[in-house]
């Protein structure tokens, strides 16, 4: 018989994915002030993956459990979660002036208190997103791996369950690889692996009767230092335009001007 699933998805509220980012007046940082957030994307296709394990039904899936740390807005997005699928969700919550003051969690920092809270709650898969799209680190979930000693499978695009192993399919350069691992486990998850569904009107109203939990970094043992430093960020440099040729013997000439052949 397969050991019934209890998931843990860790969810982050980024600037949403179709605003162009600024860069704010004294360059130390992206400006979010007045800007559109949501669910990071491939958060999302966590909790998509998850919902669609319970739907399936094999092995049983006894609880999805969605999590995120940061300001007191980081609620709207585990109210999506919750409306997608997850039954329940917990909101560590870190103060704006915190925020302003040390910076975001960075990923070792996420990695341990995800530690404390698979060890907490129980949990036996953790999936997530295989990176956030503002600092794009992807070095959560492998981080996360290692202090739990599980086995971990990255980038995901497709994962299937055989009795308590878990085969996870990913694309690498110039194919893909398959991968086998017992639970538990973590696995961050790529594009391809699904479509996320649209939280519907009756499941979002559905969604603010499920439990939402307020807890702190102290609450789980976590030491929330920081230990890197943003010293300077830029907007990237221009596009230079292109030029036009008359024929193949001016492309040529002008590929060699420019050094490339």
């Amino acid at each position: 018989m397969s050991t019934a699933l209890k998931i843990l998805v860790p969810v982050k509220r980024v600037i949403d994915y179709a605003v162009k980012p600024r860069v704010n007046s004294a360059r130390t940082a992206i400006e979010t002030a007045g800007v559109k957030h949501s669910m990071n994307p491939f958060d999302e296709l966590s909790i998509e993956a998850a919902v669609r394990m319970r739907e399936r039904g094999t092995p049983a899936v006894t609880d999805i459990l969605a999590l995120s740390a940061g300001p007191p807005k980081c609620v709207d997005v585990l109210r999506t979660a919750m409306a997608m699928g997850a039954d329940r969700s917990i909101h560590v919550e870190i103060s704006d002036a915190e925020v302003k003051e040390k910076g975001e969690l960075e990923p070792l920092g996420v990695a341990k208190l995800l530690k404390s809270v698979v060890e907490k709650e129980e949990r036996n898969l953790v999936i997530l997103g295989k990176q956030s799209i503002d600092d794009d680190s992807n070095q959560t979930g492998q981080m996360l791996a290692g202090l739990l000693g599980w086995g971990q499978a990255t980038q995901a695009s497709k994962i299937e369950f055989e009795g308590d192993n878990v085969s996870v399919t990913r694309e690498v350069d110039g194919g893909v690889e398959t991968l086998r691992c017992p639970l538990p486990m973590v696995i961050t998850t790529d594009l391809r692996l699904n479509e996320p569904r649209y939280a519907s009107l009756p499941n979002i109203m559905k969604a603010k009767k499920k439990k939402l939990e307020k807890m702190t970094l102290q609450d789980f043992g976590v030491d929330d230092g920081r230990r890197l430093k943003t010293l300077k960020v830029e907007e990237p440099p221009a596009r230079q335009g292109g030029g036009k040729v008359e024929d193949v013997d001016g492309m040529i000439k002008k590929l060699k001007e420019l050094g490339a052949i």
